[in-house]
């Protein structure tokens, strides 16, 4: 992690650009991870087909994941840091309804009752956000 390499933009959605670094999956630069100012669309800043400067953020290769960033002063994300940044564009005000911890137990709990409700749902929502978007996007683009 942390390398420059020259890539080619193979695809551009609406949460970022898959990017064709020469190994054998594209990595993703995610839209937080394009410019220093906020970027409201991938197809602002790169096209199809275009030649860019990235660097490589975190490669999971277990998960066929390669994370990119386009801002090439970014550091890698020490393991976990990253998990919060995200959220803090001011679209839920913090502290509303602190949980208690043993909440989340009795959740895990109910998704083993076959009730078909909002129980069963808790456990496909990990902590990390942004990294099971991605990988559900990845895996939609058939590179997983």
């Amino acid at each position: 992690p942390g390398m420059v390499l020259d890539g080619v933009v193979t695809n551009v959605a609406a949460f970022g650009a898959f990017v064709d670094i020469g190994v054998h999956q594209d990595g993703l630069v995610h839209i937080s991870a394009m410019s220093s100012s906020f970027v409201s669309d991938p197809h602002d800043v790169v096209k199809s087909g275009q030649v860019v400067k990235v660097k490589v953020m975190e490669a999971d290769p277990e998960r066929k994941r390669i994370s990119l960033s386009l801002r090439l002063d970014d550091d890698a994300p020490a393991p976990g840091a990253a998990a919060g940044q995200g959220s803090a564009r001011g679209s839920r005000p913090q502290g509303k309804r602190p949980q208690p911890s043993g909440q989340g137990g009795r959740n895990a709990q109910g998704g083993a009752k076959p009730r078909g409700g909002t129980a069963g749902n808790a456990p496909r929502r990990p902590q990390a956000g942004p990294d099971s978007a991605m990988a559900d996007a990845l895996r939609r683009a058939g590179l997983a």
